[in-house]
């Protein structure tokens, strides 16, 4: 079997948080992963049922995975200052400026239709 070792996490800054996320993978399309409030990039690989997906995944996209504001490896925030869609947003287009994605896909990706009225050159076909 052979080793595998997480990828190094980054992180950008958004509106004054930190963002963190992790690249790994060259497949041909960049897949954004962000499994929910409950993320964290670099815990994720520590937890099987996680770490087997996106390894799956690796094999055949170049995958994003991130925390959003106020989650997982990324800044906290106040109890009272829970992030807006938009802000959300923000992060998702932070973190594909800090990767150099052009366009990427996954189910993950919130409120892709915001997203994409956004972005529209960025939301791959699904």
């Amino acid at each position: 079997m052979v080793a595998f070792t997480p990828p190094e996490t980054n992180y950008v800054t958004v509106s004054g948080a930190e963002v963190a996320y992790q690249v790994i993978g060259e497949g041909p399309r960049d897949l954004l992963v962000l499994y929910g409030l409950g993320s964290h990039v670099e815990l994720g690989w520590d937890l099987p049922p996680i770490a087997n997906l996106w390894k799956g995944l690796v094999s055949f996209n170049r995958l994003i995975l991130f925390d959003r504001r106020g989650s997982g490896a990324s800044d906290p925030i106040a109890r009272d200052a829970v992030p807006t869609w938009e802000e959300w947003t923000e992060d998702v287009r932070a973190v594909l400026d800090a990767t150099g994605s052009r366009r990427s896909a996954g189910p993950a990706n919130p409120r892709p239709p915001q997203r994409a009225a956004r972005n529209p050159r960025r939301q791959a076909p699904r």
